[in-house]
């Protein structure tokens, strides 16, 4: 239910989700055990051309960079530095969808930016979009992105390469962007500045530290004094099977893996190169009300707060929600006194949607992928009466297959609408009946529970038979 899924999400601060992994702890890094501070100068209160606010972006994944170019074309005295781990971008990673909202908010940023964008990007929001059963090649139900988009005056949804994204974002920043500067840890200064520690002990100030370090966030980690992934036993062990022959590669072994699928997925491994093939483990973080997502002047954006299912395709969307958030935040301002209240506004103004967006995408994948199956079906066959997957998950499949569109239709209008992140009767009324929706998936699959042995005792097998 994605209302309770949010609820959840905001009422409890779990790890990233994933399956279990010993690994050793990273010692604890507390933003008060930062090494001794370089001296400098005190920062005036008041905000001004001759004494701009520095804004410290600790990572230059989508979210780090869509924020450093919201503050380079602001006409407020905002200086920024992107920080980043790696010594050079590489072209890793593969694409990432920025759906309508995030799409408006890239034009909103900048016109000539949005076009950069757009002139690299793959369109999806204008075709049939949908979910497919992988056994039978048929449709578990259509539904449509272009209308709601068309409605509002947005774009549609695309696809953009991830490599081919941050080089737009860098064009305008590069000169801001400082390469092998990863943030270790942080400190206070006496002016109620921060000072940021980076991987080679280098310490750079600043008045206002945001952490875009993504979900193994060492800003994050600092600012709750936990280890950046997470609290674990501090013992690791492996283990190795060696073998003198050769494996057949990737693609044999996918097919074997996929067999009984469709035809569909077949050929989509048969022409997909096998250094394009990987295995990429799924994480997520719900956003939480007992944890901070900002202290002082330091606060959280993207994945270093938030990680989400990639189900809805929102993770880069709502990062970048989350930068155009602080920016309005932080280019208001008058005077340092006030960097505090503007980062709790920031997070006053994202949490509740934010809550909902990863609530949304945790069903998406707990319910849809997990509790989903193909679709039960009767016909015939020989002239007789054939039932195929007439089983528990099988039956409340066909049973919702009608509502999915209706469901999807709702969802998207809760994006689409809320991305300027202001409260309205109407995102209301719309959170609402997604609630309304995911209590009826939640009633069919338990009112059905109970008939998964008499469904089976009509002769449902598994899938496929």
């Amino acid at each position: 239910m994605p209302l309770l899924s949010a609820t959840v999400a905001l009422l409890s601060f779990a790890g990233p989700s994933a399956s279990l992994r010993l690994s050793p702890a990273a010692p604890r890094m507390s933003a008060v055990d930062a090494p001794p501070q370089q001296a400098a100068s005190p920062a005036p209160d008041a905000i001004s051309s001759s004494a701009p606010l520095h804004v410290l972006i600790a990572g230059g994944g989508v979210g780090g960079l869509a924020l450093a170019n919201c503050l380079e074309l602001s006409d407020a005295p905002v200086t920024y530095t992107v920080l980043e781990r790696t010594s050079e971008f590489k072209k890793f990673g593969g694409p990432i969808q920025l759906a309508s909202n995030a799409m408006q908010g890239f034009r909103s940023i900048d016109e000539e930016l949005y076009k950069q964008i757009e002139a690299r990007a793959t369109w999806t929001g204008n075709r049939t979009n949908g979910i497919k059963d992988g056994v039978r090649d048929e449709w578990y139900a259509k539904f449509d992105l272009r209308s709601p988009a068309e409605s509002r005056e947005m774009p549609f949804t695309c696809v953009v390469e991830r490599p081919e994204l941050q080089e737009i974002l860098m064009r305008r920043t590069h000169d801001n962007l400082r390469l092998g500067a990863g943030v270790e840890s942080y400190g206070k200064r006496s002016d109620g500045g921060v000072v940021a520690t980076l991987q080679t002990g280098e310490q750079v100030h600043g008045d206002v530290l945001i952490g875009a370090d993504g979900i193994w966030s060492n800003v994050r980690a600092a600012m709750t004094e936990t280890p950046a992934r997470g609290e674990g036993s501090g013992v690791t062990y492996s283990g190795y099977t060696a073998s003198e022959e050769k494996p057949d590669g990737s693609s044999p072994y996918l097919q074997k893996l996929f067999e009984g699928w469709s035809p569909e997925i077949h050929d989509i491994l048969r022409v997909t190169q096998e250094h394009e093939i990987e295995q990429r483990d799924l994480y997520d973080r719900p956003p939480s009300v007992l944890k901070p997502w900002n202290k002082g002047r330091v606060a959280l954006l993207g994945d270093a707060i938030h990680a989400m299912m990639p189900n809805l395709g929102q993770g880069g969307c709502q990062a970048l929600e989350d930068a155009l958030v602080i920016s309005e935040q932080l280019t208001s301002l008058s005077s340092r006194g006030e960097i505090e209240g503007a980062l709790q506004g920031y997070r006053n103004r994202r949490l509740t949607p934010l809550g909902a967006v990863q609530g949304l995408s945790r069903f998406a994948s707990d319910i849809i992928i997990r509790g989903f199956d193909t679709p039960a079906k009767l016909g015939f066959s020989g002239g007789k009466l054939v039932a195929e997957n007439l089983n528990y998950a099988g039956v409340v499949t066909r049973l919702l297959q009608p509502i999915l569109p209706v469901f999807f239709a709702v969802q998207f209008a809760f994006l689409y609408d809320g991305w300027e992140n202001k409260f309205s009767l109407k995102q209301l009324q719309i959170g609402l009946s997604i609630f309304a929706f995911g209590s009826l998936f939640l009633i069919a699959f338990a009112a059905t529970a109970g008939s998964e042995e008499v469904l089976n005792s009509l002769g449902g097998g598994p899938p496929g038979l």
